[in-house]
């Protein structure tokens, strides 16, 4: 195991909680805080994994086993058009939903 005593060794002791500047602490802006896509439809729940909800919105874990052939097709159409496989298969969802509109 590594020896990490010596990695403070001449720092000196940190200043009391009083004395510490605090014009270094970065302050929210506009600019910096996450825009929140609500997701249509859905009802917001207790937990939300922030990190994903900034990147696209998408807040649901969904996971599903598939043939290495479909992965294949999903994926090459999914490289072809710059796009999530996320979106490709909320595309599909989309499209089987306008085809069986009248069912």
């Amino acid at each position: 195991m590594a020896d990490a005593s010596r990695l403070r060794s001449g720092l000196g002791t940190p200043p009391a909680r009083d004395e510490a500047r605090t014009d270094l602490i970065p302050q929210p802006t506009p600019a910096t805080e996450p825009t929140r896509r609500p997701i249509a439809g859905t009802v917001p729940t207790q937990r939300i994994d922030a990190r994903t909800l900034r990147r696209s919105g998408r807040t649901v874990h969904f996971a599903t086993k598939v043939t290495p052939d479909f992965d294949n097709r999903v994926r090459q159409i999914a490289a072809d058009t710059g796009k999530m496989l996320t979106e490709i298969l909320e595309e599909a969802l989309e499209a089987w939903e306008r085809e069986h509109a009248g069912c």
